[in-house]
């Protein structure tokens, strides 16, 4: 697979528009432009094509933010499976999400029925995906504290209740992300305790969601891109035009970071990655504020009011970057850049 394949993706999903509205299923049953691709297998982060997967999920997010969150856990949870030796076949059919909030208020706890299943109980928060997902990755807490420990489950199952009450989102309402409850679940253990925060794949795995915030970015300032190409060349505002210009910098900046953060894996696949993907995601968090700022501006009402997939896009991508810590990360980059010798040398 190459970052070519990614190319024509919106066209082919909208010539695929699913009856049942399962964008998901539509999108890993994509098999690219020479139907030898596939959007639901991409190369796993540190393989050697940690850009192309990136590409993908750029791709995905300038098409649709809300699909990109789903398709982002799906694609992350098939890389955690792997990397923590889970056999292909434990890995199931359908789609997958990733929940692994450890908010307050909601928590998860197990009981050992084997060494290697469980039961379940209790709440989790943020469950992207919980209506719609066939399985999921999650975190939970033995009755004594100590964890995390990684389980994979089935949906379909009893001992599930999917609440979506708490769900008030109006930007990025497509990624349904609901509360869970769990009353004797069975799910089977992944990994060992601790592992899903400790391997290498959570800090690269959290390097790819700046790619999507990229792309919906990248959506956003084609929607002004657009405009400027089609109107006359007396119709090219220098206000239009240095806006466009800002935001080509700002896009422009986030591809090398993401460029050089993707080689940067691949070459140390097993390395701590957590001081590039801070600076991947906070890159990407910046530029697509600049994005939102000056496209919304440069455009004026007519685009949020008139323009139904700028207007999704403009509320869906304020929602999508609050992932982000914010300051939070922004303290935790600088305490690592504070350990460097040369942090700045070109």
């Amino acid at each position: 697979m190459t970052g070519v394949w990614t190319q024509g993706l919106a066209a082919r999903l909208h010539a695929q528009a699913p009856e049942d509205g399962d964008w998901m299923a539509a999108l890993l049953a994509d098999r690219g432009p020479d139907g030898q691709g596939n959007l639901g297998d991409l190369p796993f982060p540190g393989s050697g094509s940690t850009l192309h997967r990136w590409q993908a999920l750029a791709a995905v997010a300038h098409f649709d933010l809300a699909l990109a969150k789903l398709y982002e856990g799906h694609t992350d949870a098939l890389a955690i499976m792997a990397e923590l030796g889970e056999p292909i076949a434990s890995r199931g059919e359908g789609s997958w999400g990733v929940w692994a909030s450890e908010a307050p208020g909601g928590k998860t706890f197990f009981e050992a029925i084997s060494s290697d299943e469980v039961r379940l109980y209790g709440t989790k928060f943020w469950c992207s995906g919980a209506a719609t997902a066939d399985n999921a990755l999650l975190t939970a807490w033995a009755a004594d504290g100590s964890g995390p420990q990684l389980f994979r489950l089935a949906l379909d199952q009893p001992g599930i209740h999917v609440d979506a009450n708490a769900w008030k989102a109006v930007g990025m309402v497509g990624s349904a992300s609901l509360d869970v409850a769990f009353d004797g679940a069975r799910a089977h253990r992944v990994g060992k305790p601790g592992d899903y925060l400790s391997r290498p794949g959570f800090w690269q795995g959290g390097a790819g969601v700046a790619a999507c915030w990229y792309g919906g970015a990248r959506g956003i300032a084609q929607t002004l891109h657009n405009a400027v190409i089609a109107a006359p060349p007396t119709g090219r505002t220098p206000f239009r035009l240095a806006a466009l210009g800002k935001i080509d910098l700002a896009l422009h900046s986030t591809v090398c970071v993401l460029r050089e953060a993707a080689a940067w894996i691949d070459a140390q696949p097993k390395a701590d990655a957590s001081q590039v993907a801070l600076t991947c995601r906070l890159a990407a968090e910046q530029c697509a504020r600049q994005v939102l700022d000056e496209a919304g501006r440069a455009l004026g009402a007519g685009a949020f009011c008139r323009d139904a997939k700028f207007a999704r896009a403009a509320a869906d991508l304020p929602v999508f970057i609050r992932q982000s810590h914010a300051e939070h990360d922004f303290a935790a980059l600088g305490e690592r850049t504070a350990e460097a010798l040369q942090p700045w040398a070109l």
